[in-house]
């Protein structure tokens, strides 16, 4: 009975992980990064953030702003995608805790 159960608990876990979305789990401490290429054009985008944002608005006509709109659009999006992390599926963590609680 015990082993029915187990088996069809873990058939049921694997089958989940198949199935579900992935989160980004971040670690606390960033500090220990190298100073790279990316890192550097990363600081130039973040950079050209602030001088869009100290910029007079109402000097601007309707192209210039929605042109630099579109500018900060880009940058944020590509600041995001180069931010990194560790992906793990809701599936595979409950394999993982499953695993642990059985071993312990």
């Amino acid at each position: 009975m015990i082993r029915k159960t187990r088996i069809l608990i873990l058939t049921v876990l694997i089958v989940s992980s198949f199935s579900t979305a992935p989160f980004q789990a971040v670690g606390k401490d960033m500090s220990n990064k190298t100073s790279s290429v990316p890192d550097a054009t990363a600081q130039a985008m973040v950079l050209r953030l602030q001088e869009i944002k100290e910029l007079d608005m109402s000097t601007l006509d309707k192209t210039e702003k929605k042109e630099l709109r579109s500018e900060v659009r880009e940058i944020k999006k590509e600041l995001k995608k180069n931010g990194g992390g560790v992906y793990l599926s809701v599936g595979a963590l409950l394999v993982v805790i499953v695993l642990l609680i059985l071993l312990l």
